[in-house]
Order: C-alpha cells, then structure tokens, then sequence
C-alpha cells in the first residue's frame, strides 16, 4: 500500500480493534515491511494517537485511551451494524440510552452514503421493538460489568434479592447475557464458593477491585447457555406453553420470546410453539395477538385467563 494518507488510516482502524497487534502482522494486512509500520506508527504518535508498544514474544502495538478522542474509523458492513443497533436501542430497557441511541443515529446517518442510508432504513423497516415493562437496566452499572468482564477483573457490588434483601457480593465476572428483555451477569461468587446469576437491574454500585482473575470453568458451553439452563429454577413459577399458530414457522419464529427449537412445524401453514416459560403471561398474550394469525392456546390455563381478559377490554372499548 504506497499511498501514505491511505495507510495511516488504515493502520488507524486496525489499531481501534481492542487487541495487541505485532508488528509483523500488521505490516502483513498492510503490504508493508517492518520498518515501515514503526514510521507510520510513529507518525499516529506526532498526530497525537495514543500508541502503547509492548516487547516481548507476545508484545506489539495497541491504541489507548487518551486526552481526546480520535475519530472513529468503521467499514460499511461495521457502519451498516452500529446503525441498526442503534436503532434497537432506542427501544431498549436501558435507562436513559434511548434519546442517546437517538442522537448517536442521526449523527451517523448524516454522514452515511447514500447506499448505506438506504440499507439502515431498510433494515430499520424489519425492526420489531419490545413494548414490554422489563425491569430498566442503569446504563453505567452495565458498563461497568462489561468493563470488569473484559478486563477479568474482580468486582464488588451491591445486590438485591427476589425477597428484597440486601447483599454484597465479590464476584469473578465472566459474561453478560440478554434474554428475554433482562440482563444477567454469570460470575463466580467469591464468598459462596459457587457460580451465580445476577439480574443486572438489581445490582448496584459496581466497582472493580484490580484483582485480575483467572477465568474459571463454567458447566456449561457458554455464560448464554448457562443462564438458558437455570432460568426455570428461578423466582416465578414456571409454566407450560403449548400454542398451535395457523402460520407458517417462518413468521411466528423470532416474535415470542422463542428460542431455535421452540417452535417446530406442523405443515407448511401451521406451527406449534411448545416451550416452558418464566415470565409474564400477559407479555405472550399480547405477542401471540400481535402476530396477526389465527391460533389456539392447549396450555397454560393462565394464558388462556389473560387472553380472556384482552378480549373483554377489547370488546368493551369498541361497544
């Protein structure tokens, strides 16, 4: 790559990858030798980019933070992704991140192409928002888990329990996990000697201790299976969903709170949504209506009550 401009900023985007990058391979994604990655990273530096550069067998360059931040440098598929995302989030159950996910877009879309504009919007169309009263998550309590995460840094915090009482804990952070409208962190309980799940919107003033932690092994694939295989063992009862749904798979999958294998077909114009669930009826009702298909609830006797329930408040409001 003989185009100097060309290089540095390419050089640039590679270097805001959270990672080490040794210099061989840099000069290798970018035809270069060597030495030539050593004058353009000092030429960042006489920009003033932060570069940090570790010897060693494991050592190479890294981009830090520093007084200003630089500008951000994005692919268009990577653009294509934050844009949607930031669409999604306008709806999210974090507290306070929808008017930012708002202002972060019209940012970007401003200065987008017109091809990718056109691929946001259109995206955007597909786009169903969540119209649930999930618990609110503190933006800055889930920043701070992930921050621990990444660094597999020990954290303490504050937790509330399903009855109300009040805990500290000293935890090992391994992951955080979205489902089903709530977050969850899984990490090993210090003082328990034992893996937990926490619902992130009751934990509270998070702070890392700078004690690194070696990561344990989780009995399970991944912290998403994990909390997948211990959510029906927790607070509210759990119950038996069984819903034939007069559509084919295809438009009933994805819309329920379901996951892969939750709903199978019966032919190619009817389903069954066959799973066990621990949370609110009322939220499935309203889904199961917002489909648009004709469908027949077998189980539970509770999501057949609340379906009743709709009914009358519908048929009251237009009588």
């Amino acid at each position: 790559m003989n185009d100097t401009p060309a290089r540095l900023l390419r050089l640039l985007s590679l270097l805001q990858t959270p990672r080490e990058w040794p210099g061989s391979e840099l000069a290798e994604r970018l035809g270069v030798t060597d030495r030539t990655v050593r004058r353009d990273i000092d030429r960042l530096r006489e920009l003033g980019y932060p570069v940090e550069a570790t010897m060693g067998a494991t050592g190479g360059y890294r981009l830090v933070a520093g007084a200003a931040m630089p500008p951000l440098l994005v692919d268009d598929e990577e653009a294509v992704a934050i844009a949607v995302g930031l669409r999604a989030a306008a709806g999210s159950a974090i507290t306070g991140i929808e008017e930012a996910s708002v202002r972060a877009l019209a940012k970007l879309e401003q200065v987008l192409p017109a091809k990718l504009r056109r691929r946001v919007r259109v995206l955007g169309t597909a786009l169903v928002p969540h119209t649930d009263e999930a618990p609110a998550v503190d933006p800055e309590v889930l920043t701070a888990l992930a921050a621990a995460v990444t660094n597999r840094e020990r954290v303490r915090f504050g937790y509330r329990g399903e009855a109300g009482a009040e805990t500290r804990r000293h935890v090992e952070p391994l992951g955080l996990v979205a489902s089903r409208r709530r977050w969850y962190l899984v990490g090993h309980d210090m003082d328990r000697e034992d893996w937990r799940i926490f619902r992130v919107d009751r934990i509270d003033r998070p702070h890392p201790t700078g004690a690194r932690c070696t990561p344990r092994s989780l009995p399970a694939a991944d912290p998403a299976a994990y909390v997948a295989g211990r959510r029906t063992n927790w607070g509210t009862p759990s119950f038996r969903v069984r819903v034939t749904i007069q559509a084919p798979v295809r438009r009933a999958a994805g819309r329920l709170g379901d996951s892969p294998g939750d709903i199978v077909p019966i032919d190619d114009d009817s389903c069954l949504l066959d799973v066990t669930r621990d949370d609110d009826p009322t939220w499935l009702a309203y889904r199961l209506i917002d489909l648009g298909a004709d469908f027949q609830v077998h189980e539970p006797p509770v999501l057949v009550d609340r379906l009743r329930t709709i009914a009358t408040r519908i048929t009251n409001a237009v009588t």
